[in-house]
Parts: structure tokens; sequence; C-alpha cells
């Protein structure tokens, strides 16, 4: 046989030798109808059950998409078994077959019983700035309902508006049943269908109370799947493990998801006593509170009003704060202004972090010759403000702007915002908007447009009172934030 030749492999012999071995027929037989969560008496059968994986004594047929994999993508005989280290050139055109969905007209109107059932929800951002986007399969409506490329493509809508940037999904993986579960092929179309342009800037896939199954099904297309994509996948056993990387408070867990985790813990004390502590660590006593509430420091910009940092801050040139002034300051510099994917990449988290520490303590803030840390600082300056920007005052009234007759856009948003913002406020705006007009006016070096700045400071500059912004709400957040970027000379004339 030549050394080139690589064989194919059947689904049942593709299943035993990722799981290391080759079971005997009599081993297959004792456990013809038994499912894998079996195995493990803490992981209840929450989703579809495994044993459908393990039927018969071998495994059910996959599609030809799946198990064809030889030619396409399966590498030489050289190679250590997965795709080139470079996936994105490896990624960069999918199959034609694809190409369909990933190009297709998309409406909102299509999508809106998809929007209402909240399977996808955009959560805000994490302590980078990288936007959290959650998908909840207890959400998802049965498949008689939905074509699953509604799905996908519903997916693919949601996701275009913050791909230019860095961002996380977390999957709620409960609540997946035969009712509402898509097909087993739909997994490599989904994948393929996600393109370059999708996994590029995915920083991490949380993939949160994993059963057997979501295992199987990785070892299965492993193969084909790129090393890099790989790494960004995390499995999340309980949502305490999550409160590790992410702001709990920030995301809208699903109750079903909840209650799955509480059921999870009472099977395995160890990990329900570190979540006790986790939790008890994360919530000071009331005392405490109140303590740290007294002893805030004057010097603090970082998670209090602009009210504050006006009376206890004698650097204020013009009702700009300090940080806000430095940061604009360092990044108009000819070198930082031209950094491609300016306000799009996330330096180191510990960085931000020890600089933010320094700022609210009064110190000398060093951003490093880092153009990304100056960007990253303005937008967490703008995110952790008691009240956004633009006031909650004004969030019913812009999340209303696409509805707007165009003739009468100019005059409502300069009643807006000369009218209706506070003075300290407008003047703040004007000054971050008249800096962000500079950063698309180089957008042929830095790829930041208008339109890009605004799906990054959209939703850093509005949002409702109790945090949530629907994916509704976003997108006339942005195309406001778009308008005040590129009109700013009209708008801001005092």
């Amino acid at each position: 046989m030549e050394s080139g030749h690589q064989p194919k492999l059947s689904p049942n012999r593709a299943f035993q030798v990722a799981h290391g071995g080759i079971m005997d027929r009599e081993d297959d037989d004792a456990n013809l109808n038994l499912s894998l969560s079996d195995y493990h008496d803490y992981e209840p059968n929450l989703e579809f059950d495994d044993s459908e994986l393990i039927c018969t004594t071998s495994l059910a047929p996959l599609s030809p998409e799946l198990l064809d994999l030889s030619q396409e993508f399966l590498p030489p005989s050289s190679s250590d078994g997965t795709i080139e280290e470079n996936f994105e050139k490896e990624l960069g055109e999918g199959p034609q077959s694809y190409s369909e969905i990933a190009t297709c007209s998309l409406d909102y109107d299509v999508f809106a019983d998809l929007h209402g059932s909240g399977v996808v929800e955009v959560v805000g951002d994490d302590e980078l700035g990288r936007r959290i986007i959650v998908i909840s399969a207890c959400r998802l409506p049965p498949s008689k309902d939905v074509h699953p490329d509604l799905l996908l493509r519903f997916l693919m809508y949601t996701l275009d508006k913050y791909v230019e940037q860095d961002y996380s999904v977390i999957y709620f993986h409960y609540g997946l049943s035969s009712r509402n579960k898509p097909p087993f092929s739909w997994l490599w179309k989904a994948y393929k269908a996600f393109d370059r342009k999708y996994k590029k800037n995915l920083k991490t896939l949380y993939l949160v109370h994993p059963t057997n199954v979501i295992r199987i099904v990785w070892q299965m297309l492993r193969p084909a799947i790129s090393v890099k994509f790989g790494r960004k996948m995390m499995y999340v056993n309980y949502l305490h493990e999550l409160q590790q990387y992410l702001d709990l408070d920030k995301v809208h867990i699903p109750p079903q998801v909840i209650e799955c985790d509480k059921i999870l813990l009472s099977k395995n004390p160890r990990a329900a006593e570190i979540a006790k502590e986790m939790t008890s660590a994360s919530k000071p006593s009331l005392g405490q509170a109140e303590g740290s509430c007294s002893l805030i420091s004057p010097t603090k910009q970082f998670g209090v009003s602009i009210q504050f940092i006006k009376e206890n801050n004698t650097e204020m040139i013009d009702s700009i704060p300090p940080i806000v002034r430095q940061c604009i300051e360092f990044l108009s510099q000819p070198d930082a202004l031209e950094t491609e994917g300016l306000f799009r990449r996330s330096p180191s988290a510990a960085i931000v972090k020890e600089i933010q520490r320094d700022c609210n303590n009064g110190g000398v803030v060093s951003f490093r010759n880092d153009p990304h840390i100056a960007a990253v600082l303005l937008k967490t300056f703008l995110r952790d403000l008691e009240e956004p920007l633009l006031t909650f005052d004004l969030y019913d009234e812009i999340s209303k702007f696409q509805a707007w007759q165009i003739p009468k856009k100019p005059r409502k948003v300069k009643i807006l915002v000369l009218e209706k913002l506070p003075v300290d406020n407008y003047k703040i705006l004007k000054y971050i908007m008249q800096f962000l007009w500079k950063v698309q006016d180089r957008s042929c070096l830095n790829k930041m447009t208008s339109s890009n700045l605004a799906v990054v400071f959209g939703p850093n500059l509005l949002w409702p009172p109790n945090g949530h912004v629907s994916l509704q709400s976003i997108a006339p957040i942005n195309a406001f934030t778009d308008f005040l970027i590129t009109h700013h000379e009209s708008i801001f004339i005092i």
C-alpha cells in the first residue's frame, strides 16, 4: 500500500480509535442498550439520551459529509493528523455547498420568533471589553417549527455584528433533547458555514454542563477541526467554574440551567463545597460593603459616576476625566491612530487590571507603549460608569432611532444631544466623537470604519437600567452612534 494512502474509517472504528481501543463483540452485546450517561451517576439524562449513539453493535451511519474526510480535510501521512496551524488559510474558503447559507440575504423580520425565544443573547462585555454571546439549548424551539438552516442563518446574523472584534461564546447545553436538537450532520454544516471571519476573533467557546454526547461528537470531528480552534473550546462542568472567567451577574442564565447546576452539585459534594466557598468569597457581608463604600478613594475613576470624578478630581479640564484625556491623547498619536484593529484587540487582562488599580489609587498611568491597552481602558471606563454616558433617560428614544424618518434624524439627534444630555456628559461625548472621527478617517490603515467603531462603542455608551441590552435594541444604538461619528461637526456645535 502506498505510504500516502489514508483508508477511511467506519463510524464504529472511528469511535473505537477515538477512545483508545477496540471493544470485543461480547462487550458490544453486553452494552447494547446502555446509555453512556449511566456510567456517571452525577450526570443526569438531561438531554437526548446517549444511547442513540450506541443503539446497535455499530454506530448509526453518519452522513457522507462527515465520513468523506480523507481528501479534503485529512492531511498527508507525514502530518500529525490535524489541519495545519494556519487554520485561517485552511478555512478561508468553505465548500461551495455552504456558500448559499453564508451569503443569503438576512431580514430581521424573518427572525422575529427566534429573537423572542432568547435562544441567542448578547449580555454585555467581559472585563476586557469583549462581547459575551450566550446560546441556550433549553430555549431552542422545536425542530418541527424552525428549520435548522434558519437557526444557522440567525446565529450568523447575530454574530455578524460582533465578529470584527474579540468576542466569547457561552453555550448552555442543558435542555437539548430529541424535540429540539438539530440533525447530527448539521454540526459539521455549521462549522463550515462559520468561516474564517467568525473563528478568527472568537477568544473562547465555553461549553457549560457538557455531557458524553458532546465529548463523543468532539472526538469524531477532531481530525477535521483546526488545532487553533480546538484550543478555544473550554468544558465547564459547573457554573461556579464559569465564574472564574466571567462575571455571572452580567450573564442572564436561564432558570432551567441554574436548576440543572444544583442537581449536578447535589451529586458531587466536593464540587458543591467549592461552589459554596467561591460564592461566599464573591459576596462580602453587609458591614464590609458599607465600609468599602465609605473608603472609596477620591482619586477613583473606574466604576463611579461622572459627578463623583468631577467633585473629587482637581485635574479635570473642561469636564473631561483625566483617564479619558490620557487615553485619547495617547491614541491620537499617528502610530497609535493607525494601528490595525484598534479597539478590536484585547491585551493581557492582568496588565489592564494593574493599570486600572494604579489609576484608581491616583498613581501614574503607563500604557506601556501599547495602543490596545489605552483602547481597552477607554472602553472600560465608559462601560463601568454608574450610568451610561448617554443616560438612562434617553434609552427609549434612541432605541427607536432606526424608525425615525430620515429627513428628521439630524434635528432629532441635535435635540437629544444638545438639550437633553447633562452638560458634563455632552462635553465628554463631544470629545470622544471628535476622536473617533479621526480614527475612522484613518480606516484605510486601522480598518476601523465608523460602523465598526459604532459596534464597539454603541453598547458602551448606552444600556437600559436593568443592564441587559436586547438584540432588538443593539442595532438602533449602534446606528445612532455611527450617526454621531459621521455627523459630529454638525451635531456638536457648542
